[in-house]
């Protein structure tokens, strides 16, 4: 008992003593322990607030370097970097800037206010029709720019920062707004809600913010035109909608590439022309290459006004995911390739123009480059009565008439034959010429590629190669036939059908001699295009298989629309051209 009654005195003296040194020194028993939660935070390093004078606005705008590998139209396949400018718009080190300044780029070179060494950078979202993009700086806490909250007015003074011609010193020239609302159609944007102005901007200004007096930002510098003098930003109004999206991941208007309109002066030929594909995109996995040209999209031609407002009409009015038609020209092998973006991959579509010599040596019917000699000098556009049928033939062919399409003693369609004179067509294979059936009956009744076992020239000529075909949206095969009629004359049947319906079948017969018929196929297949009548057949039709007769020729002239060739007409606009804009 009087150890236990000990031990309890020594252990309550030396808890008095514990309790007396805690509460004379009460820091001295925790000095090396860390601090509290509280202290903890209170010690990190604070979120900067967004900057809100012109002098601070260098240390949130960057100079962008994108490297990586393009096709130029004059110096082919080049590798190097592309510069322009961006500016942070958070603590979080999301930067904005033009698409044409990182779409395609292999990687991002982005220099930052105060870093020795170039920052790495991964693109978040672009937009190819407003011309922005978003990309994500490695690191956190960096300095920002707020917006500009107040109304964007004629003279309201701006200064527009950023790193002109790719030179590292940061440059800021003074102006005024000009014009609130400008047009915003250019060559590679179509950009809605644009500000004009007159601070002095040049190439490398690309991206860079346009900014008031306290350093918030009015809009988003994309163009100049130097001959006027006039220099276009992005506004805040419109920037701002599509960054919203682009800072979630989204691509917005855009297909992947950076592309830019362009029309020839005879305004023959036009299309956008590719000088980067961003890999993954839809343009890649249709197979879109550098240096193609988009000739089409929904079989609409683009930037016949040397701008990209028709093909960013296209891309607003659909889904990012819907199937859309798409026509390219690669100039690389002379070939128009058509296929589908979220769809069928791209497809040689028309490459029928070959000599028979040539395509036998082949193995394929594709045709080489000729001489001017070898095309006819005009062209006409033909149709039947109903418009269901429209294609451009050579004005040589100048007999043109109308039937049925019998089929088994049945009536299934319609009928167009064309030829210098069809009087003798029939009869002499030494005249070139076509005919073209439409029919949405039989489509219940067999496979399209089955109408090249129904429609054959065993008796006259000898078999060549089959194969598929795509033109436009349509796709089926193709039958070669050659030496008809023991002489020089080669044949093609060509049978389509709608690839996503299969509505109806367009079956054509072609026959040439020479090089300059073999053109006209293509130029036939080129500019075909199918109307289906809106009451459509009641699905009767023939059901046994025998070659249709060429009887029942009633004299009946379709519509023609005279043009020299196929071309791309140049569209103008209200009030005359408009003076060309420059990207920066």
């Amino acid at each position: 008992m009087y150890t236990l009654r000990r031990s309890r005195r020594i252990w309550s003296i030396l808890a008095l003593s514990i309790l007396c040194i805690a509460l004379i020194a009460p820091g001295s028993l925790y000095a090396g322990a860390p601090p509290s939660l509280e202290q903890r935070g209170s010690q990190a390093t604070p979120t900067p607030g967004p900057i809100d004078n012109l002098e601070d606005v260098q240390k949130a705008v960057v100079r962008i370097e994108a490297v990586g590998v393009f096709r130029d139209p004059s110096e082919g396949m080049t590798a190097g970097a592309g510069s322009g400018t961006g500016f942070i718009i958070d603590p979080e080190g999301h930067v904005v800037t033009n698409n044409h300044v990182v779409t395609g780029a292999a990687y991002l070179k982005v220099y930052v206010e105060g870093k020795k060494d170039p920052v790495n950078a991964r693109i978040v979202g672009v937009s190819e029709c407003a011309d922005l993009a978003v990309i994500d700086l490695q690191g956190r806490n960096y300095p920002y720019l707020a917006w500009y909250e107040g109304p964007i007015r004629v003279g309201l003074d701006v200064y527009a920062a950023g790193f002109p011609l790719g030179d590292p010193e940061y440059t800021l020239t003074r102006g005024i707004i000009s014009k609130a609302r400008a047009d915003g159609r250019r060559a590679w944007a179509s950009v809605e809600g644009v500000i004009e102005h007159d601070a002095n901007i040049n190439p490398g200004n690309s991206g860079g913010p346009l900014v008031t007096t306290n350093g918030q930002v009015v809009g988003v510098n994309y163009s100049y035109s130097r001959a006027t003098e006039q220099f276009h930003a992005i506004g805040r109004d419109s920037a701002l909608e599509i960054i919203e999206e682009l800072l979630e991941g989204k691509d917005v208007d855009s297909i992947g590439v950076n592309g830019e309109a362009f029309v020839t002066q005879d305004g023959k030929l036009s299309g956008i022309w590719v000088s980067s594909v961003a890999s993954g995109s839809l343009a890649d996995q249709a197979g879109v290459l550098p240096g193609d040209i988009i000739l089409s999209m929904e079989n609409l031609p683009l930037a016949t006004d040397g701008t990209m407002a028709t093909y960013c009409d296209i891309l607003r009015s659909r889904r990012a995911n819907a199937v859309t038609a798409i026509e390219v020209l690669r100039l690389d092998t002379g070939e128009v390739l058509a296929g589908q973006l979220n769809g069928r991959p791209l497809q040689v579509s028309v490459t029928l123009g070959a000599t028979p010599d040539s395509s036998q040596s082949s193995g394929q019917p594709s045709g080489g480059q000729t001489s001017p000699a070898a095309t006819y000098d005009e062209f006409v556009r033909v149709s039947d009565a109903q418009g269901i049928l429209a294609f451009d033939a050579p004005a040589a062919w100048k007999d043109v008439q109308e039937a049925a399409w019998n089929f088994n003693d049945e009536t299934v369609g319609i009928r167009l034959d064309v030829a210098p004179d069809l009087d003798n067509f029939y009869d002499d294979w030494g005249i070139p010429g076509a005919i073209l059936r439409y029919s949405d009956v039989l489509p219940g009744q067999m496979a399209v590629e089955d109408l090249l076992d129904e429609y054959t020239l065993h008796n006259s000529c000898t078999q060549g190669e089959r194969e598929a075909i795509t033109v436009g949206q349509l796709a089926g095969a193709y039958q070669f036939w050659r030496e008809c009629g023991g002489g020089e004359t080669t044949g093609v049947i060509v049978a389509l059908a709608p690839s996503e319906t299969n509505a109806y079948f367009v079956l054509l017969e072609l026959y040439g001699v020479e090089e300059r018929d073999f053109n006209a196929w293509d130029a036939l297949l080129n500019s075909l295009t199918v109307t289906p009548p809106v009451a459509s057949c009641n699905g009767r039709g023939a059901k046994s298989h025998r070659r249709c007769n060429q009887q029942g020729r009633p004299a009946l002239r379709p519509r023609r629309c005279k043009r020299p060739r196929v071309q791309l007409r140049r569209r103008r606009e209200p009030g005359g051209q408009r003076a060309a804009a420059d990207r920066i």
